[in-house]
């Protein structure tokens, strides 16, 4: 590895480290509470390179959920062999246990930011693993006949992405008051209905 891959490679950890501090510290007390020094403090950095990375506290919010992929990647390792409907469930319930963990105030002040920046569409790159892993899982179910007919890929993974987007809006709206999770396995034992038994 050569010097210019070393530094693009240790930026990216600082990155990463820096959103997972914010994101820890987020759970233990409020976004609101938490301060660029105590972020920097937790991810060992100093102020001058949390302003390299990111302008400002809110800007954190706009990527706040990048290590999401990371989390997606690390709960879907070891199961390329399960069969499309078994993966499409673990990227769902991976998402559920992820947004869980953050706890419904800072996933709403995500949302809010999303929406105060409108031309921020990061979260919706068609690169980021965890709308490709959505993706290929429907490509191969689409490729094993499983899928039914009349419906494209890119629309169904849309769709999924869609609406479940809208049910951790609703989960946000009652302020975290029921569990994520079994609200998304009743949603999905109805969409599983898109996979033709054979």
């Amino acid at each position: 590895m050569d010097y210019r891959q070393r530094r693009k490679q240790q930026a990216q950890q600082t990155e990463q480290a820096i959103l997972q501090a914010a994101l820890d510290l987020s759970r233990e007390h409020s976004f609101d509470r938490v301060s660029v020094r105590d972020i920097c403090q937790r991810a060992g950095i100093t102020t001058g390179a949390f302003y390299h990375h990111f302008h400002s506290k809110e800007d954190l919010l706009s990527r706040g959920f990048s290590p999401l992929d990371h989390y997606m990647e690390q709960a879907l390792a070891g199961h390329e062999e399960d069969t499309p409907p078994q993966r499409l469930w673990r990227i769902l319930s991976t998402y559920a246990a992820f947004l869980e963990e953050q706890g419904w105030e800072l996933v709403a002040r995500y949302y809010q930011r999303r929406l105060n920046a409108p031309d921020d569409s990061s979260s919706m790159d068609p690169t980021r693993y965890t709308l490709r892993s959505m993706l290929e899982c429907l490509r191969q179910a689409e490729e094993q006949g499983l899928l039914l007919p009349g419906w494209s890929t890119e629309w169904t993974a849309d769709f999924f992405f869609r609406h479940f987007r809208g049910v951790v809006i609703d989960w946000v709206l009652h302020r975290g008051s029921y569990p994520l999770l079994p609200r998304l396995e009743q949603d999905y034992t109805l969409f599983r209905q898109i996979f033709q038994s054979r």
